[in-house]
Formats: C-alpha cells, sequence, structure tokens
C-alpha cells in the first residue's frame, strides 16, 4: 500500500508533466524568475490536491472550505482538506513553497509545517545546484528535526516532506529536476523517496 506521500507524488508527477505547467516552472527556474517559480509550483501544488479528490486553498486560489474564507489560511502556501462535511475540520495536507535561496527561510517554513497538525506536509524548494539540496537537508535535519526531542519528533503523525528542485537539472524537466525526502520520525533523518 503506497504512503500518503508515495500518492501525493505520484499525482504530482502527472500534473507537472502536463506540457504547460512543466514550461512554466522549466522557464522560471532556468531564468531564476523564483516568485514566477513560486505561482507556477503553486498551481501544480492546487491540481495535484484537486486530483487526489482534495480541496485545497492557496493566494490566488480562495476557498470557503472553512467559515472563514480565506486564500492562505494560517499563513501557509498551501493548505488541503477532504470533504468531512465539519465546518472546523483539521487540514489533511500543508505545503511551504520556499523560493528563498538562503537555508534559514527553508528551515523556517520546515518548522512551520511540522507545526501544524495534518497528515501530510510538504516544502518545496529552490536550489541553483543539485548538490545543494542533499547539504541543505542535512542542515534541516540537524537544525530543525533536532530541536525536537524524541517524544516531539514520535509524537508527528503523517508523512513529512522536502522537496528540493534544482536549475541544473531542469534540461530533463522534470525527470531529475525535484529530489524528494522523507523524515523518518523514528531516527529524526530524511531518507530520499
Amino acid at each position: 500500500m503506497q504512503s500518503l506521500a508515495e500518492s501525493w507524488r505520484a499525482a504530482f508527477w502527472e500534473v507537472v508533466q502536463d506540457p504547460q505547467n512543466a514550461e512554466l516552472l522549466r522557464r522560471a527556474s532556468v531564468e531564476e524568475r523564483l516568485r514566477d517559480w513560486t505561482t507556477a509550483l503553486t498551481a501544480v501544488a492546487i491540481q495535484t490536491c484537486q486530483r487526489i479528490g482534495w480541496q485545497a486553498s492557496a493566494k490566488g486560489h480562495q476557498t470557503d472550505l472553512l467559515p472563514v474564507s480565506r486564500g492562505e489560511y494560517l499563513g501557509l502556501d498551501v493548505m488541503a482538506f477532504t470533504e468531512s462535511g465539519k465546518r472546523w475540520r483539521f487540514p489533511t495536507a500543508v505545503f511551504e513553497l520556499e523560493n528563498g535561496t538562503t537555508d534559514d527561510p527553508v528551515a523556517y517554513s520546515l518548522w512551520k509545517v511540522l507545526s501544524v497538525r495534518a497528515d501530510f506536509r510538504a516544502v518545496f524548494c529552490y536550489r541553483r545546484e543539485s548538490q545543494d539540496g542533499a547539504a541543505l537537508v542535512r542542515m534541516l535535519r540537524d537544525e530543525v528535526v533536532q530541536a525536537m526531542d524524541v517524544k516531539q519528533r514520535a509524537e508527528l503523525d503523517g508523512s513529512t516532506v522536502v522537496v528540493v528542485g534544482s536549475r541544473n537539472d531542469s534540461a530533463t524537466f522534470p525527470y531529475g529536476f525535484f529530489k524528494w525526502w522523507e523524515l523518518d520520525t523514528n531516527t529524526g533523518s530524511f531518507r530520499v523517496m
């Protein structure tokens, strides 16, 4: 049986391969127009959530899933919900799409999603060189995940992933462009998906 992270990733690959989505993301990456990269990635995240049957909200994608209508809930870039009929349901998934080129904004994004009760948490970020992604993930492990004690880490429900897109792999977009790591709450480490 696929984990929620694997199911979401499979749907993401289907959506991101759409020629329109792929070209917008690839071009924004190559030209390092990171605000455009975030806008295109937001649309892909929304479409991916819809593909697996979730309703999602984000800036430019306002929804009335909760009694208070918003694009961004809790300051998170994307929040997704399953249909429950309840007014104040918890999110199924939360996403941060960080386009900063330094490590601390990405660490903050991971800290934010880890602070929310959800079945699936994802942080997407960008680095010019693919080898910079592994170093970033090690820093996230050492600085953010290891800041939690074992009990706090063990109490994290659901899946948490960090996805790094890199400019130097844009020739094979989307293959090779996105590298996926999933948090193992038992060891406090990220493993390649």
